[in-house]
């Protein structure tokens, strides 16, 4: 029995390919045959452009004045192309060519203490990155079973979110609140806070000015962190379409070292300014708008980014993406359409409150409106042993505050907690770029929650807390390694700390009664 024609031919046709993909091998780049598409049209950002029938979705185009474009919209006859650079120059019957590839970003170790744009052009003038492999901007999340609990701390040196807002290497924890409350601070804290621990730092800039841009880098360098950080721009003049793809490429560099086995944070300053971005950019290419004149993918966006932060398994590397996205309010409003939806994304919120701000209390972190989904699981064992007390006592103040400005009559045992409650704000009170070490938070919130500072008068505590600190240094190593180990407070070690604040505490409660 003879076989068909077609199966007698398969093996013919498969071997004549194989020789005229030899022969075009060899064939130089300059005389092979490529696609040609013809600007149609160009807007603010965008661009039509006919033919190209074989482009692909994201893949990048050169158009005639060497601009780099981003496919984005597949319709019939025409495509819409988003522009990754200023298009001075582009004018309606220019060439468009297919690079074949699709929107990608350099990642690698060279990028480290370098600044540089979505598209991966360095902009710090310290010539090319020299990162031999680039990856597609857009990556798909890791599924559900590569990823591990998030349980591992991330120390941010800043007390009340090390003690009362946990964050995990792994976790997505929202920075929301109005302008000027301090939210760009308090990332770039967390940011230069890991120069000891190895973990890498990635700061994305999306519609920020260039002197906010230079102000964060200014800021790493000077606490030595920005060695290992990598820093992503698209400012407020690009584009729109290369502050829409930003966080993208900086999350592709980041996931490099993750899939190395390392640990990273990355912040997003910030998704509000994205998605106006986005927004503008629909508009220009005649999608449909809805609420507030966002599309209707708005929430798709960013909840694909977020997704991409995890903590994977050790049979993956064990790395870690922890993601701070900062998201920006007005006149106190959470229940805006981003915030919103970004509040439902993430694993928690740290929210600034202007009150606090204009108090001169910073971090301006108002406790009470914000939360750590992920909680007590990604905290050192010291911690969990003071942080419930703690918690407690100082949503008691918050709820009596209100009352005790009317000048009300308060029992013994209400004073009592309103004075500790002032005392806890005070120490929870924290410069800008003087980060704590777990042994200084611990000695000193063991003493308070024991009520060794309620003795003090209110304008001394700062002083008493300093003093309590300078002892942990010096007199408290064993302990603190201890608590970086992750073991629990031993009944010995929390008397040897309270012997050593009680001695430190002394000497300025003398020298105010004085």
């Amino acid at each position: 029995m003879t076989a068909p024609p077609t199966e007698r031919l398969e093996p013919l046709a498969a071997d004549v390919f194989a020789r005229l993909a030899a022969v075009t091998e060899d064939v130089p780049a300059a005389l092979r045959a490529r696609e040609v598409g013809t600007v149609q049209e160009v807007g603010q950002g965008v661009a039509w452009i006919r033919g190209l029938r074989r482009v692909a979705a994201e893949e990048l185009l050169t158009l005639g004045d060497g601009t780099l474009a981003m496919v984005t919209d597949l319709e019939p006859g025409r495509i819409g192309a988003t522009l990754l650079g200023g298009g001075a120059g582009l004018r309606a019957g220019d060439r468009a060519l297919r690079t074949g590839r699709v929107t990608d970003v350099p990642v690698g170790p060279r990028l480290l203490g370098r600044v540089l744009d979505p598209a991966g052009r360095p902009l710090d003038g310290h010539g090319p990155v020299g990162a031999t492999r680039r990856l597609p901007v857009e990556r798909e999340a890791p599924a559900v079973f590569d990823r591990d609990p998030v349980e591992t701390p991330l120390a941010t040196g800043l007390t009340v979110l090390d003690t009362l807002l946990p964050i995990g290497r792994g976790q997505r924890e929202l920075i929301l609140g109005d302008r000027q409350t301090g939210k760009t601070t308090l990332a770039v804290e967390a940011l230069a806070n890991q120069r000891e621990s190895g973990v890498v730092g990635v700061y994305c800039a999306i519609g920020q000015r260039a002197s906010a841009v230079a102000k964060v880098v200014e800021d790493l360098k000077a606490r030595g962190a920005f060695g290992q950080c990598v820093v992503v721009v698209a400012g407020g003049e690009d584009p729109p379409g290369l502050q829409f793809i930003a966080p993208y490429a900086a999350t592709t560099i980041a996931e490099a070292f993750v899939d190395q086995g390392r640990d990273v944070l990355i912040v997003y300053d910030d998704l509000t300014r994205h998605a106006r971005a986005y927004r503008e950019l629909s508009l220009l290419l005649r999608r449909p708008p809805g609420r507030e004149a966002y599309p209707g993918d708005i929430f798709y966006i960013h909840a694909r980014l977020l997704e991409r932060a995890a903590h994977l398994r050790e049979t993956l590397g064990g790395g870690s993406l922890t993601a701070l996205p900062i998201v920006e309010t007005q006149a106190q409003n959470l229940a805006a359409f981003i915030p919103t939806n970004l509040i439902s994304i993430t694993d928690g919120q740290i929210y600034l409150s202007p009150r606090l701000f204009q108090k001169g209390l910073l971090p301006a972190v108002d406790v009470g409106r914000s939360v750590s989904r992920v909680g007590g699981r990604a905290q050192r064992r010291a911690y969990r042993d003071v942080a419930g007390a703690l918690r407690l006592v100082y949503a008691q103040y918050e709820e009596l505050e209100t009352f005790a400005r009317f000048g009300t009559r308060l029992e013994p045992a209400t004073r009592r907690t309103l004075e500790r409650g002032r005392r806890v704000r005070e120490l929870l009170k924290q410069r800008p770029f003087e980060p704590r070490t777990p042994l200084e938070q611990i000695a000193m919130l063991v003493p308070l929650v024991d009520g060794l500072f309620d003795t003090v008068p209110l304008p001394q505590v700062a002083e008493a807390a300093e003093a309590v600190r300078a002892a942990a240094r010096r007199e408290l190593v064993m302990v603190g390694e201890r608590i970086a180990r992750g073991e629990p407070l031993m009944a010995e070690d929390r008397n040897h700390i309270l012997d050593t604040a009680r001695r430190a505490i002394v000497p300025v409660t003398d020298a105010g009664s004085a």
